[in-house]
């Protein structure tokens, strides 16, 4: 029975060794120049009124001719309800945006920017030397650009046993 297990065994240490092994490389350059943009929003018009010792026939804003056009002041009418005594009076008018004539909107994009009470701005970016390479070895050269860029190299090697 011994001679049987310690045959048994040596059978088992001359079988020869078997695993799967797996080698996965990958490697990726990303290179991004931001573009330029502008956000613009319009404004609406407002009108304020306020104050003591004073009547009034109310003003007020007057509805837009157009949905290109802004809404406009109506003037009201005031008087000093007391005369002699002291009072305060303030109106306030703010005209809104109107579409400038010649705007033009295709696909969702406006040709021209208008000029509305809001805009921001962001220059674009500059590509000048951005550039990015990863050679076989995984050795990376990534080179900057100008302002509103970025350059991103990656290498992955992976091994698996089993």
């Amino acid at each position: 029975m011994k001679k049987a297990v310690l045959l048994f065994g040596m059978l088992l240490m001359a079988a020869p060794a078997h695993a799967d092994i797996t080698h996965k490389i990958s490697s990726s350059v990303q290179l991004t120049v931001d573009a330029s943009a502008s956000q613009a929003t319009r404004l609406g018009s407002t009108y304020s009124v306020s104050g003591s010792n004073v009547s009034a026939t109310l003003g007020g804003l007057t509805a837009p001719a157009s949905a290109t056009a802004a809404a406009t002041m109506n003037s009201g009418t005031y008087s000093q309800t007391t005369d002699g005594s002291a009072f305060s009076f303030t109106e306030t008018f703010n005209q809104g945006d109107a579409i400038p004539t010649g705007t033009t909107v295709t696909s969702g994009v406006a040709g021209t920017l208008p000029a509305f009470g809001s805009v921001t701005t962001t220059a674009g970016g500059v590509a000048g030397s951005l550039a990015g390479t990863i050679d076989s070895a995984g050795t990376m050269a990534l080179t900057a650009g100008g302002a509103g860029t970025s350059a991103t190299g990656q290498f992955v090697s992976e091994i698996t046993i089993r």
